[in-house]
């Protein structure tokens, strides 16, 4: 992991035109040592994105969020501690009740990765601000388009699991462009 201001896509003056954009800051948590370290390798071999931090468990992901405050979490959905959706709940409800000059917790968009895809579970991590949701299965490169999408603003829930939630009638997370898949 690279610090910030060591990583050698990081403008020394964000002002210049001239300057590459800084490096999407990331946490990755998983509980699985081979998913997180596949997807720490995987992560950091793109040039804009940085892994600044990896956990563990769910109670480490929130202590390392909060410490490096990232641009995106990569989180498992189902870790020891504090699962991916708790995760994203306790980064919005801090930044609800931080007032700091800082870069806010808000600011961190939250993706939840999982092999547990379950319509109720796509309800809670939607309604926790969770910005994206996808399976384990997703291939590397889509990912990484997708984390991107993250940090430009974007919402993405994996159009299966869109699928599922509306055949399960359960849409009341989905905004009406995500339920017409």
């Amino acid at each position: 992991m690279t610090p910030l201001t060591e990583h050698p896509g990081y403008p020394e003056d964000p002002a210049s035109p001239d300057s590459p954009a800084p490096a999407i800051r990331i946490v990755i948590a998983d509980d699985e040592t081979l998913i997180r370290e596949a997807l720490e390798a995987i992560l950091s071999l793109q040039a804009d994105i940085d892994v600044v931090a990896v956990a563990a468990s769910g109670t480490e992901a929130i202590v390392q969020i909060e410490r490096h405050r990232p641009d995106v979490a990569v989180l498992d959905l189902l870790m020891p501690g504090a699962d991916g959706i708790e995760v994203a709940a306790a980064i919005s409800d801090s930044s609800r009740s931080s007032h700091s000059s800082q870069r806010t917790l808000q600011e961190t968009k939250c993706l939840i990765l999982t092999s547990h895809a379950r319509p109720g579970y796509l309800k809670r991590a939607l309604a926790a601000g969770v910005r994206g949701f996808v399976p384990k299965t997703t291939p590397a490169a889509r990912l990484t388009e997708i984390i991107r999408r993250l940090h430009a603003g974007q919402r993405y829930v994996d159009p299966e699991l869109s699928a599922e939630a509306i055949a399960a009638g359960d849409t009341s997370g989905l905004a009406t462009c995500e339920t017409v898949v």
